[in-house]
């Protein structure tokens, strides 16, 4: 979008639960900010029922929205996913943007395919249900999900709420051959911005920066009450991870199986997955102010 060209750009697939809270807006927005970034398309993912019967269609909602205000209606694809969880870890639930993923991963090219889920795995499941060949493709997974491991997080025995919108999905896509870099809850909250941060580097700059800013400030103030002046932008470290792979510390740890409480279960012998203990949030912060700044001003 902004800024300097690149020859070689990953391809990029964004699937996120738009209307869920307040912080995926940003990380769709910096993404499609970032010109290393071939953006293959943006799908719309649901987040359960607890908070509406319309999940999926809240979500498409808020990504046209982002894209009008960016003057980018009509030049992205946008492809829905599933409108629920699967039924079983046996069972797709096809869907045009389980078939982008689909497409994308099979397709011959020369550049890596990120896949990163900002909310449940729903979409990445059905794919691989569908076509279990794109396990052996150049296709990493980034999951913004799951709790924390050895003790880390809170203990209050209910599973984090990207993993609980699709238990049976985070199982197939744990238990496959994917490379999966997995960003679990105590890190994704290590990436909190202040409002006054967020009035003098998001809020001025262009329709899409107000509208950032005050769609959080409102969130916050619906769900939250009392006085609050900051925001985690857990979705973030998804991008930054694809921009810039080490902007956290990780380790690799055989992947687990979820229990249906959230908790992690290693009986199994699984690949390793890379889970990231730490995370970059000035690198992330400042990469997106930048940015947004560039755009508004037409750089």
């Amino acid at each position: 979008m902004a800024g300097r060209t690149f020859s070689h750009r990953r391809r990029v697939i964004i699937d996120t639960d738009a209307k869920n809270e307040a912080d995926d807006q940003f990380a769709i927005v910096h993404a499609l900010l970032s010109p290393s970034f071939d953006i293959r398309g943006l799908i719309p993912a649901h987040f359960g029922n607890r908070r509406t019967r319309h999940s999926l269609e809240e979500s498409r909602a808020e990504i046209e929205l982002l894209l009008r205000l960016m003057k980018l209606d009509g030049q992205v694809r946008v492809a829905d996913g599933a409108p629920y969880a699967l039924p079983d870890a046996r069972t797709p639930v096809p869907s045009p943007g389980a078939e982008l993923i689909v497409e994308e991963a099979m397709r011959d090219a020369a550049e890596p395919l990120y896949v990163a889920f900002l909310g449940p795995l729903t979409d990445m499941a059905a794919a691989l249900l569908m076509e279990p060949r794109i396990a052996e493709r150049d296709l990493t997974v980034v999951w913004i999900g799951g709790g924390g491991y050895d003790g880390r997080g809170p203990q209050d025995g209910r599973p984090e709420f990207n993993l609980s919108n699709d238990i049976a999905a985070a199982n197939v896509v744990f238990s496959s051959a994917l490379r999966v870099w997995q960003v679990p809850a105590p890190t994704y909250r290590m990436t909190a911005v202040s409002y006054a941060e967020l009035d003098a580097k998001v809020a001025p700059y262009g329709e899409v920066g107000d509208y950032l800013v005050r769609q959080l400030v409102e969130w916050n103030e619906r769900e939250h009450g009392g006085s609050i002046e900051f925001r985690v932008l857990g979705d973030s470290p998804a991008v930054g991870l694809m921009l810039h792979p080490d902007c956290g510390t990780w380790v690799e740890r055989p992947a687990p199986t979820f229990r249906y409480d959230g908790g992690y279960d290693f009986s199994a012998a699984h690949r390793p997955i890379r889970t990231y203990d730490s995370i970059d949030a000035r690198f992330i912060h400042e990469d997106f102010f930048a940015k947004i700044r560039a755009f508004a001003e037409g750089r």
